[in-house]
């Protein structure tokens, strides 16, 4: 089966989740997208929710399938959000932000009641930091921010370059609310928890991709079925 097949897998299981009147944050990301796919084909055979979408991407996409959405100013309390993420751990610690989104996902997922991660397995590790970690920050300031995140990553134990995220005709990325991106190549967090209380000090550090205590579960696909991290409730 291939990635992409798994991660329709973990999206079919977290979809049957959804009951009636839910009020649900709608994630971002490849995964995502077969999560939002599928519920509005369950909108369409009569399901009745409203999403909060995490992007503008999501936003789009849901749009167009015809799903029911609503704001955080209007409907400040959701059910549950479902989304992916770039690594999950054995503690459901994740790094997030791969799709520049991870500043809104955040506040969509602490606004939530229930956070359910659904992913491939190649997600799956055992120490957090294979994959770049996530940096949204802000124009003003940036040498200064720049350096205080160095030394909050040397602090922690870690190393690793920072590079600021481009996009494929060269300009830096921008995220929807306009920030950049710096990207950690640290391979390893031992400590994740440190890391993330360091970086939440730096005030030109708007959010980083580190969540901690978010997720309640993790939907993984494998090539010989569903694996479950914690409690799917």
């Amino acid at each position: 089966m291939s990635l992409d097949a798994l991660k329709r897998e973990a999206a079919a299981r977290a979809v049957a989740l959804v009951q009636p009147g839910m009020r649900l944050g709608l994630g971002t990301g490849s995964t995502a997208k077969h999560f939002v796919d599928l519920l509005a084909e369950r909108v369409r055979d009569g399901l009745s929710v409203v999403g909060v979408p995490t992007s503008e991407a999501t936003r789009a996409q849901a749009e167009s399938l015809g799903v029911p959405l609503t704001t955080l100013e209007e409907t400040p309390e959701l059910d549950l959000t479902v989304d992916g993420a770039d690594e999950v751990d054995e503690r459901l610690r994740l790094i997030k932000g791969g799709g520049g989104a991870h500043l809104r996902e955040k506040i969509v997922a602490t606004a939530s009641r229930r956070m359910i991660v659904i992913a491939d397995e190649t997600k799956r590790v055992a120490t957090l930091g294979r994959f770049p970690l996530p940096l949204e920050v802000v124009t003003f300031g940036l040498g200064a921010t720049r350096l205080a995140i160095e030394n909050a990553v040397a602090a922690s134990g870690c190393s690793g370059a920072l590079t600021m995220r481009k996009r494929p005709d060269g300009a830096s990325y921008l995220t929807d609310s306009g920030n950049l991106i710096l990207d950690a190549a640290l391979g390893r967090i031992p400590d994740p928890e440190d890391l993330a209380c360091r970086l939440n000090a730096i005030p030109g550090l708007v959010e980083h991709g580190l969540f901690i205590d978010l997720a309640d579960a993790a939907i993984l696909a494998t090539a010989s079925g569903i694996q479950v991290i914690g409690d799917l409730g």
